[in-house]
Order: structure tokens, then sequence, then C-alpha cells
């Protein structure tokens, strides 16, 4: 569904991405992982041209995304963000029917689809629906921001950070609900995260980035058998000195 082929991006001679060659697979849930800088965020604005490549090519569906019309582009790929984006000035309604309406969607099939999103991340519209932002908590705003980024029943996903500014219940409430979404409506996922933790329990397949480059790339049982580069073993080595301290304070518990 996505390809990267020896795709770079640089800004005033500083090179951010280098040479990047990737498959996202149709149905895959591929998670971007590394730390600040690393290139994982300028990767997944390439793919709708939010970023443009220094050189190389990305594709999508088959076709360089640079040879496709960028409305069309960007209306088949859903974009969602850390900080939920979402208009205050409207209600929760208008800010979910925002992108049919800039399609020319007539009125009632806008209201049809906007009750139809609500309702798919858990929000019932009668509830909902006439609310502001500001009147909503920090887990409802995203739940918005996912229905959002749904409107126009794109086929690709990218998430960038989506959960990140989320205390851990909401956090966790909404990487479940994701997953649910993901395979329910038969997505292509990409999601950047720094988090080793949300990596393993979410993705199909992890893409470890350092320095702008892949330094590891597979499942997340591979990656736990077998880091295979230091980045990787530091980005693991944080979950599993949480996982060691719960084991032995719930020995401790038990005796």
């Amino acid at each position: 569904m996505i390809r990267f082929e020896q795709a770079s991006k640089s800004f005033g001679g500083t090179a951010v991405l280098r040479d990047l060659d990737l498959v996202v697979r149709e149905g895959e849930l591929l998670v971007m992982l590394g730390e600040s800088g690393s290139g994982k965020t300028t990767a997944l604005k390439m793919v709708n041209r939010l970023l443009e490549a220094s050189s190389g090519r990305v594709l999508v569906a088959g076709q360089p995304v640079d040879e496709q019309p960028l409305v069309r582009l960007r209306r088949s790929i859903g974009y969602v963000f850390q900080r939920f984006g979402l208009f205050p000035h409207m209600t929760i309604a208008e800010n979910v029917g925002i992108a049919p309406r800039l399609s020319g969607w007539d009125r009632e099939k806008i209201d049809r689809r906007v009750d139809e999103l609500l309702d798919l991340v858990a929000l019932p519209p009668r509830e909902f629906r006439a609310r502001y932002p500001r009147m909503l908590s920090g887990g409802q705003q995203q739940r918005i921001g996912l229905a959002r980024a749904l409107a126009l029943e794109p086929r690709i996903m990218l998430l960038d950070e989506p959960f990140g500014a989320l205390d851990p219940m909401s956090r966790d409430a909404l990487q479940v609900e994701y997953a649910r979404l993901h395979t329910e409506l038969a997505l292509t996922t990409v999601m950047v995260t720094h988090d080793m933790t949300e990596a393993l329990s979410m993705a199909d397949r992890i893409a470890v980035l350092a320095k702008g480059r892949i330094v590891r790339l597979g499942t997340p049982a591979q990656l736990l058998a077998d880091p295979g580069d230091p980045v990787v073993e530091a980005l693991l080595s944080t979950p599993m000195r949480q996982l060691s301290r719960i084991e032995a304070l719930r020995g401790g518990a038990e005796n």
C-alpha cells in the first residue's frame, strides 16, 4: 500500500532521512519508532506530501505521490495529530463533518456520516454532536480527531504520536479502540511513536529509526527475541525494567 524507495529528506543541507527503503503492506499496522530527530515524523509526512522527498520517491497504491493530484491524495489518507487539532469555535458535529463539507457533500449525507462516526468511536451523537471541544476530556477529543480523520473513508491512516498527550488510562483505552477500528475498517496504518511499550502492544511490525535510517525492522516478537542493534536494546530497556519492577513488587506482596 505504501512504498519508500531510497527516499531521503534534507533541510538546509542537513540530512534528516537517508535512503529509506520500506514497504507497508495492505492492512498492516506499522509503527515507526525512534527518538526525537530520528526521521520518523519526516517519513510519515512524506506519505501525504506535507513534506516532499529531496531524492528517491514514495508510492501510495503503486503510484508515486508526486504524480497524484494533491487534494485527491490527501482525501484518501486520514491524518491524526498528537494535540487533537480540533477547531475550538466549531461544534463536534462541525469538526467531524468539515472534510465532507469541503468535498461538497450535501447536508443530509454529512449528518448521517457524522452520526456513524460518533457511534464508531463510542461517543453517542445525541450527547456529543452539539458540544464544543472545550467540553470534552482529552480522550474524548482524541476520539473526535480519529472520527474526523475517518470522515472520507480513507484506506490509509497516518498517526503522529496520537496518544502521547493523554493520561495513562485514556492512552491505553484509545490504543485498544484504535486497534479495533484498524481491523474493523480494514485500514493500513503507519503510526509514529517514541514509546516502545506502545509499539510492542499495537504493531504488526516495527521499524526502528536512528539518525534517519532504519536500524531494525521486524515484528514485536522478533525485536524482543533479538534486538539486533544498541538503539533497539536501549528502547527495550525501559519497558523491560518496568516489568521487572512490577514482578518484584508482586512477588513481595505474595510473600
